[in-house]
């Protein structure tokens, strides 16, 4: 059979459709990120995760001792088990695994969700408005499945129906995280691209005469911000200005025990080599090599800059 001129085949109507439709959900995703309106939800539940009683446990479910968002990872526990029931479903004899796989998805969903909104509360306007509409896709995903194990000893048709709606609430959410970590860069390292800014070698800082013991000043290095930080002992400490949660200036924040805190979320970073003390940041900063010239210069050097 040949296809009338003009006309396009099925499968050509499909490659057509595709891009047009990840186009529209993307606008979709720009339009949710700037709805200031959905501030009145942001802020309130926004006030009421950081008002949970966490204690250290606040910095394990962002990621702190792990070197990165602990979210993404406890994610792959649900999506692994769900996916797997829903081949199980067609497969016959497999009920009863497939229930259990259910089961363990959604309960393996509630520690994801609690690292996701412990990372959430600490994002700004835009990132916050996108993770609500995430969080609301998850959520009506949980609840189907939840439905599914319920009524899948008595209804098995029905089990799998909510299942199968429960896969595509999460895959929408998942398209939607994947969004807010790639085109958004929730949780990723805002400091990464430092050392590919800064020229190999030592660099002319300033005098070490304008620094402040105890104050943390800003100083470029080319078009890299730093902070430095002189101690009691005329020792100088060099940081990344911008914070890696999220590109706070560090140079604005406090200097306290050899720390310094960001003034926007409050991670904290030893100044002596950039290490996380305290989150929601999970990447450290860009640590300098420090030396005072003999005309009272101050210079530095990044470690595998270039």
């Amino acid at each position: 059979m040949t296809i009338a001129s003009g006309a396009q085949s099925p499968t050509a109507r499909v490659r057509a459709l595709v891009p047009r439709l990840l186009r529209s959900a993307l606008d979709a995703l720009e339009r949710v990120e700037n709805d200031e309106a959905l501030d009145r939800v942001a802020t309130p539940v926004q006030k009421a995760v950081r008002a949970l009683p966490l204690g250290g446990l606040r910095d394990v479910l962002h990621g702190r001792q792990l070197g990165h968002p602990l979210h993404p990872v406890l994610v792959q526990v649900p999506m692994g088990a769900w996916i797997s029931s829903a081949v199980l479903d067609f497969v016959p004899g497999a009920r009863r695994p497939a229930r259990l796989l259910v089961g363990l998805g959604t309960l393996a969903a509630l520690p994801a969700a609690l690292a996701g909104w412990a990372d959430w509360a600490e994002q700004h306007e835009q990132q916050k408005r996108t993770g609500l509409v995430h969080a609301g896709a998850n959520i009506a995903a949980v609840s189907l499945y939840g439905a599914s194990f319920v009524v899948r000893g008595r209804r098995p048709l029905l089990g799998r129906a909510l299942g199968l709606g429960g896969l595509a609430g999460a895959s929408v959410g998942g398209f939607i995280g994947g969004h807010l970590a790639y085109r958004q860069a929730a949780g990723a390292n805002k400091a990464e691209p430092v050392p590919h800014l800064i020229d190999p070698g030592w660099h002319r800082l300033g005098p070490l005469d304008e620094l402040t013991p105890g104050k943390p000043v800003r100083r470029m290095l080319g078009e890299v911000p730093v902070v430095a930080v002189r101690g009691a002992d005329g020792t100088v400490d060099v940081l990344a200005d911008r914070c890696s949660h999220l590109a706070g200036p560090l140079s604005e924040g406090d200097v306290e025990d050899g720390c310094v805190t960001c003034p926007w979320h409050g991670s904290v970073f030893r100044l002596a080599d950039g290490s996380v003390v305290k989150g929601p940041a999970t990447a450290p900063q860009p640590c300098f090599e420090t030396r005072i010239d003999a005309d009272g210069t101050v210079a530095v050097c990044l470690p595998g800059a270039g």
